[in-house]
């Protein structure tokens, strides 16, 4: 497995790792992640990832939400 990392210079790192056919990029500052068959793929999902991850919640997000059941919660 192989790791790449690259900063834009204002402190927002992002790490490409390969593991058998898979890339993996992440967002260190955030902790988001995606993959891709390819590098672009991984990085382009990434990018969609984080764009929904800092789409801001409406503030009557949690009004219409029913209560989870899931053991985890």
């Amino acid at each position: 497995m192989g790791a790449q990392s690259r900063s834009n210079g204002n402190g927002e790192t992002i790490t490409v790792t390969r593991s058998d056919d898979w890339y993996v990029a992440k967002d260190e500052s955030s902790g988001v992640a995606s993959q891709g068959k390819t590098k672009v793929k991984a990085l382009e999902n990434l990018a969609e990832a984080l764009e929904l991850h800092n789409r801001p919640v409406p503030e009557d997000a949690d009004e219409d939400r029913e209560p989870s059941t899931a053991p985890w919660f």
